[in-house]
């Protein structure tokens, strides 16, 4: 061991850049022990030390203000209450990039469904089991334009106020799917996931139940025959069908600006 050590020989066995070293000086976190006439920075094994402790703060996030608070203190309890003030910081950190993961995959999820819906042309209709599921959901005027209904201010801003995040996609029920056909409905409930839902007032049950499905695949100006489409089937194979609809977009407004490229999602209550 020796004595002092240059600033290159520091950054080298701490794998700490030189630029980094004087920054350290700069704020007062790590001092060299001498400088030499040549301006020449030497630092003591001491030193060495205590940038290994410096570099672990670093990689556990601690902010050079924390370090250095940290390194100055000789109070347990204060030493203490810097660690849990970090560990409600990263919980909290944590909390928010597992919902940014949740919402990029179910986003990614539906791009893939919408995907191998339009590459298979996958209009069928069928009967299949809806899982139960529980949403987030607004009842809302619907004034006839599906934008509006889809990117939905009002929601959004609903959203905002309950400091709640939302994933998956945006679902509306309408009361009558024969309104719906016809162009007259003129109220809707908007529905969606929504990721630790604090409020159980604003949720929702759906699904747990056996649904008319099938995918319309365009614009949402001739979703008209997709539900016609779906009448006849029900009415060959000796279905009745509910007065409500469900439309799931899949893929929308909020992917894409070809309208061809739309996917929804129409929902039926059927029973025999």
């Amino acid at each position: 061991m020796k004595e002092f050590y240059s600033i290159g020989e520091v950054s080298r066995l701490c794998n700490v850049s030189r630029k980094a070293m004087r920054f350290y000086d700069e704020i007062g976190l790590i001092h060299p022990d001498k400088v030499g006439s040549n301006n020449y920075r030497f630092y003591s094994r001491e030193a060495l030390l205590n940038l290994t402790i410096l570099k672990y703060y670093k990689q556990m996030g601690f902010k050079l203000e924390e370090m250095r608070n940290l390194m100055d203190t000789e109070e347990y309890q204060e030493i203490e209450h810097g660690f849990l003030r970090k560990i409600s910081e990263l919980e909290d950190e944590q909390v928010s990039i597992e919902n940014q993961l949740t919402s990029v995959r179910d986003w990614y999820s539906l791009l893939l469904e919408a995907q191998t819906v339009i590459l298979n042309d996958a209009r069928e209709v069928s009967v299949k089991y809806i899982e139960p599921d529980e949403f987030g959901f607004m009842d809302q005027e619907y004034i006839g334009d599906p934008k509006e209904a889809v990117i939905n201010l009002e929601w959004t801003e609903f959203l905002d106020q309950l400091a709640v995040e939302i994933t998956g996609p945006v679902m509306i029920e309408f009361p009558s799917y024969k309104d719906r056909i016809d162009n007259r409905c003129t109220r809707m409930r908007l529905l969606q996931k929504m990721i630790r839902p604090r409020h159980k007032e604003y949720l929702t049950q759906m699904g747990g139940c056996m649904m008319l499905s099938c995918y319309h695949i365009g614009p949402h100006n001739t979703i008209a025959d997709t539900y016609h489409k779906m009448e006849n089937w029900a009415r060959s194979h000796g279905y009745l069908l509910g007065d409500s609809s469900w439309e799931r977009y899949v893929t929308d407004y909020w992917t894409t600006k070809n309208t061809e490229m739309f996917v929804t999602e129409i929902r039926l209550d059927v029973h025999r």
